[in-house]
């Protein structure tokens, strides 16, 4: 059963950074493409970023140039660096493994940019 935690949430002010953290247990972790996707208070899921293992992150064009995504698979982890963070930022933001066999999700944690 693969098992994912985030953290690193919390509250920020406009301008600010957060760096969140997912680590991932009871699995393979190289075997998965991870990845970073985020819900707002009454809109869909969205992807924020992707990495496989091994290959080049994608992010979606509203962090481009502000988050940065890496993840280690020595340490089973994955991180994402949030800069110039702005309010419409906000939302729950969740950790994402995918193979062809299964996609786990995290239970999320809480980014709120407010000043």
């Amino acid at each position: 059963q693969v098992q994912l935690v985030e953290s690193g949430g919390g509250m920020v002010q406009p301008g600010g950074s957060l760096r969140l953290s997912c680590a991932a247990s009871g699995t393979v972790f190289s075997l998965y493409t991870m990845g970073w996707y985020r819900q707002a208070p009454g809109k869909q899921r969205e992807l924020v970023a992707t990495v496989p293992s091994g290959g080049v992150a994608i992010y979606a064009d509203s962090g481009k140039g502000r988050f940065t995504v890496s993840r280690g698979n020595a340490k089973n982890t994955m991180d994402l660096q949030m800069n110039s963070l702005k309010p419409e930022d906000t939302a729950v933001y969740y950790c994402n493994a995918r193979a062809p066999w299964g996609t786990y999700w995290g239970q999320g944690t809480q980014v709120t940019v407010s000043s």
